[in-house]
């Protein structure tokens, strides 16, 4: 007799259980995640625009950005619909997607 079974899922600790402090949270979340990626988006247009700034420290500030763009646009919007439809899991796949974005930065 073999175990079949697997796991999809798991779950997260909600900050809350109260749902205006969930609300709270959501729009602190879309206000903080809105300022980094208008911040990302302009130093991203600044170096690219501007031909001054094609030098090697700026073509890392512009990796940088780009790096955390992605990571912000992967981990939280997923924080905020956790948020604001009170559910608690996260895919294990969804897990895997948010861990891909991050292992770049542990490498270098």
């Amino acid at each position: 007799m073999s175990n079949d079974s697997s796991i999809n899922e798991f779950l997260i600790l909600a900050f809350t259980d109260t749902r205006e402090l969930q609300l709270w949270q959501f729009w602190l979340f879309l206000a903080i995640s809105l300022a980094a990626l208008l911040g990302d988006g302009l130093i991203i247009t600044a170096i690219v625009c501007d031909h001054h700034l094609h030098t090697p420290m700026y073509f890392f500030l512009l990796n940088l950005s780009l790096l955390d763009l992605c990571s912000i646009s992967i981990t939280v919007p997923k924080a905020m619909a956790n948020s604001i439809s009170d559910t608690r899991d996260i895919s294990y796949a969804g897990s895997l997607c948010a861990c891909a974005m991050d292992v770049p930065h542990l490498w270098g």
